[in-house]
C-alpha cells in the first residue's frame, strides 16, 4: 500500500520535512517512489510547497495520505480538487 506521508530532514531541533510518496512496509527513512513537496516549520510563517500536478496523479493511482499530509493538503486545496476528479 502506498502512502503520502513526511520524512524528517534537517539538523538536530531545526526539522525539515519532504512529502514523499513510499511503500507504507517501509521504515521512514527509506528510499521514497517519488518526492512531491516540502515543508518547514521551522519558519515563520510555515513553508509549504506542493507539487499539485504529482500530488494528484498519486491520489488517483490510490496512494493514501496520513493525517497530517492530509492537513497540508486540505491548506493548499488539493484535497477539495481531487474531491471534484473522483466525480
Amino acid at each position: 500500500m502506498l502512502k503520502i506521508r513526511l520524512t524528517r530532514r534537517g539538523a538536530k531541533k531545526v526539522p525539515f520535512y519532504r512529502i514523499v510518496v513510499m511503500e507504507s512496509s517501509l521504515p521512514q527513512s527509506g528510499r521514497p517512489a517519488d518526492t512531491i513537496g516540502y515543508y518547514d516549520s521551522v519558519k515563520q510563517p510555515a513553508e509549504l510547497k506542493i507539487d499539485e500536478e504529482k500530488a494528484l496523479v498519486w491520489l488517483a493511482k490510490g496512494a493514501q495520505p496520513t493525517d497530517t499530509v492530509r492537513t497540508l493538503f486540505r491548506q493548499q486545496g488539493i484535497m477539495a480538487k481531487f474531491a471534484e476528479l473522483k466525480k
